[in-house]
């Protein structure tokens, strides 16, 4: 049951934005915060997102979760969004956390939005808030490789076309992926160097995933300079990784990181 009002800021210098969030202020100023990341066309009112907050306010953990433009609560068109505007909003949420270590938890595309705010975060010297990252079958640079690369000369041809191509989903109606979005995306590629991070990593990835290969997320543990990296690879998982099962072990993973950070 999710008992956290809905409250909103304004994001944005040349199209502003109202970001939907909820944050939880549980526990002491000292206690490691989370942050959630959701991935794309998803929100705030995920099932991991939710079974997550209820964990966190339960164990006194503070977190703040919220929707990215074109979703959930949040205003904005899908149609005009891109990776860069997602980063942004996310980087502006992260800094209601005030001076809290945090530990950023990214789903899918927040698992690739997470490493950009990782990136992001060092180029400004503010790393040390970070305190570390969980990340769930993260689709790091996912606009390149897990669309622009799968798509058929066809799709290439409607997007170049019309601005916009609707591909199937095993989940619902067709989602749009935008030529702005595949190429926008591209200013925000990460699998073209090591990420440097001395903070503990933590990867749920189903081997029984369609949408991010396993293989995928063993590529990134390639791509993290980073002593503190662990892989766990759920023989049956799939991408949502929204059963009971998957859920204790997303909540024991990040109960395991945050009794770590709070010693």
């Amino acid at each position: 049951m999710d008992h956290q009002e809905p409250q909103f800021l304004e994001v944005g210098q040349n199209r502003r934005r109202r970001i939907a969030f909820r944050f939880a202020d549980v526990g002491d100023r000292d206690s490691p915060a989370l942050l959630w990341v959701p991935g794309f066309l998803s929100d705030m009112e995920s099932t991991k997102a939710l079974a997550l907050a209820d964990w966190a306010r339960a164990h006194a953990v503070p977190m703040l979760r919220f929707d990215y433009s074109g979703h959930g609560l949040s205003n904005g068109n899908l149609l005009e969004a891109s990776i860069g505007d997602w980063l942004e909003e996310t980087s502006t949420v992260f800094q209601l956390l005030e001076d809290r270590r945090t530990i950023v938890v990214g789903s899918s595309m927040g698992g690739w939005i997470a490493l950009l705010l990782v990136r992001q975060l060092q180029r400004e010297e503010r790393l040390e808030r970070l305190a570390g990252l969980v990340l769930i079958a993260p689709a790091w640079d996912m606009t390149e490789r897990l669309m622009w690369h799968r798509m058929t000369p066809e799709v290439k041809e409607t997007l170049e076309r019309d601005g916009v191509y609707y591909e199937p989903s095993l989940y619902g109606d067709p989602y749009p992926i935008t030529k702005n979005l595949i190429e926008e995306g591209r200013s925000h590629l990460i699998g073209d160097g090591l990420l440097r991070l001395d903070r503990p990593v933590r990867i749920l990835q189903g081997m029984c995933d369609p949408d991010v290969p396993w293989g995928h997320a063993l590529d990134l543990v390639d791509l993290l300079c980073c002593e503190d990296v662990e892989l766990t690879l759920i023989k049956d998982g799939d991408h949502r990784q929204s059963r009971p099962q998957d859920l204790r072990r997303l909540e024991a993973t990040v109960a395991a990181l945050v009794d770590r950070i709070a010693r």
